[in-house]
């Protein structure tokens, strides 16, 4: 029963091993798969717009509108 344990580790050790080395081998296609996708750019704006409505209090919705955009374009999606 102890050997069943120590080769179910082993082998839980080494799947994580693998998943990672696959991680770091896609990071950088896989950020550039999300910043590609339109979903991503919609998704921005519309927390970036819901950010600027609770915690930014500009009353004009055209200038409100127009710092969700600058707040949006502020980030980067980075592979780390």
């Amino acid at each position: 029963m102890i050997a069943t344990q120590m080769t179910e580790t082993t082998n839980d050790q080494s799947i994580t091993k693998s998943l990672k080395l696959l991680s770091n081998g896609f990071k950088n296609e896989f950020a550039t798969f999300v910043l590609s996708d339109e979903r991503t750019a919609e998704l921005l704006m519309e927390l970036s717009t819901e950010f600027v409505q609770t915690n930014i209090p500009v009353v004009d919705e055209d200038k409100q509108i127009e710092l969700a955009f600058m707040l949006m374009e502020s980030l980067d999606i980075v592979a780390r």
